[in-house]
């Protein structure tokens, strides 16, 4: 079609074009903004909604109060093997000492050296029950280590049960949230995509054509690029059942489309050759023209024969003669292209070829 145009409506339409582009892109821009905020509208919820708050409170309270209790018997229990470690080594070198002193004892064998010997024992006796009070509350803090351990360790599986309930509560939340915001955005497209549709059908050729292609490609582009992707999935099986019912009905009416086109083909070729003609527009023609197809009948026909004045397919005339040189030259031209006589009832008539 675009070599039937005039040079300066070529770069018209190329501008205009531009127009179109630039318009949809300031109205992606809007229905971005808008789709965008959409997810603004749900209240943003966390684990703490769903949860059982007194029962929550109590336990990270508890957790707190064992992380402290185990932490004070830690050191407490660092205190204590220090103390004990201190005893071990002075009841070391005390009995290093008095076995050191018994060895000289035994060898002297002196009677005087008794009364020392006993308190010696009696000193080693206390060394001994030093270190074992101190084994004791080493023990004891152990075991106060170990209480506080446990007493956290119950309260953070209490407290973790109730965080996994809590979270599945709002994982089910956000699905539906997410089914809402998708409805959100089902609302704002489908109606923009029905007004595509209309536009395209009644408007794409109008004069003010080029909003009309902006806002259809800003509505395919909402359709396919803010919904689409936010479609809910469910496992595949939405997008799978979704995408077979959209293919099925596009089938459909590509399939109808097909035979009323067909059918309002196979009507034209029973019209008179004059009539066809006038029905089609002049840069229709010359687009199929171009393309080596029957303006007719849009099926190939081998336009560099000049034996072919009409279509072998539906009759329709190609070529005809100037009613004033008798040039052979397009049924569909306007004027003759050797002497541009303006082609007309009077001077154009169709004739299978000269004499």
């Amino acid at each position: 079609m675009s070599k039937s145009l005039r040079l300066s409506e070529k770069w018209f339409r190329r501008g205009l074009w531009l127009v179109a582009l630039v318009f949809a892109g300031f109205l992606i821009g809007l229905g971005g903004t808008v789709v965008g905020d959409l997810p603004k509208i749900e209240q943003r919820l966390t684990v703490d909604d769903f949860m059982d708050r007194p029962a929550a409170d109590r336990l990270r309270t508890e957790v707190k109060a064992s992380q402290r209790n185990a932490q004070q018997a830690g050191d407490a229990l660092e205190q204590a093997r220090l103390k004990l470690r201190t005893a071990q080594a002075d009841n070391q070198a005390a009995r290093e000492t008095f076995n050191n002193w018994l060895a000289t004892r035994r060898a002297t064998q002196l009677p005087e050296q008794d009364p020392e010997l006993v308190a010696r024992t009696r000193a080693l006796d206390g060394l001994k029950q030093a270190e074992r009070t101190a084994q004791t509350a080493v023990e004891k803090q152990e075991q106060a280590a170990l209480d506080a351990r446990q007493a956290q360790s119950r309260a953070q599986l209490g407290l973790a049960d109730l965080e996994s309930a809590a979270q599945e509560k709002l994982s089910a939340e956000y699905r539906r949230i997410e089914l809402r915001v998708f409805l959100y955005r089902l609302a704002l497209t489908l109606p923009l995509l029905a007004a595509a549709g209309w536009l395209f059908k009644k408007k794409r050729h109008g004069t003010y054509w080029p909003f009309v292609w902006g806002f259809i490609f800003f509505a395919l582009f909402a359709f396919f690029v803010e919904l689409v992707p936010y479609l809910p999935s469910y496992g595949g099986y939405v997008r799978y059942v979704v995408g077979i019912i959209v293919t099925a009905l596009i089938g459909r009416q590509a399939i109808l489309s097909l035979n009323r086109y067909l059918e309002r083909q196979k009507a034209a070729e029973q019209m008179p050759d004059a009539v066809r003609r006038e029905e089609l527009s002049y840069d229709t023609a010359l687009a199929r023209i171009a393309k080596s197809v029957c303006p007719g009948c849009e099926r190939p026909v081998d336009l560099k024969n000049e034996a072919i004045d009409f279509c072998p397919h539906c009759g329709i005339g190609l070529y005809d003669r100037c009613g004033a040189c008798k040039t052979r030259k397009s049924a569909f031209a306007k004027f003759c292209h050797a002497c541009g006589t303006a082609a007309g009832p009077g001077l154009t008539r169709l004739v299978p070829g000269p004499a």
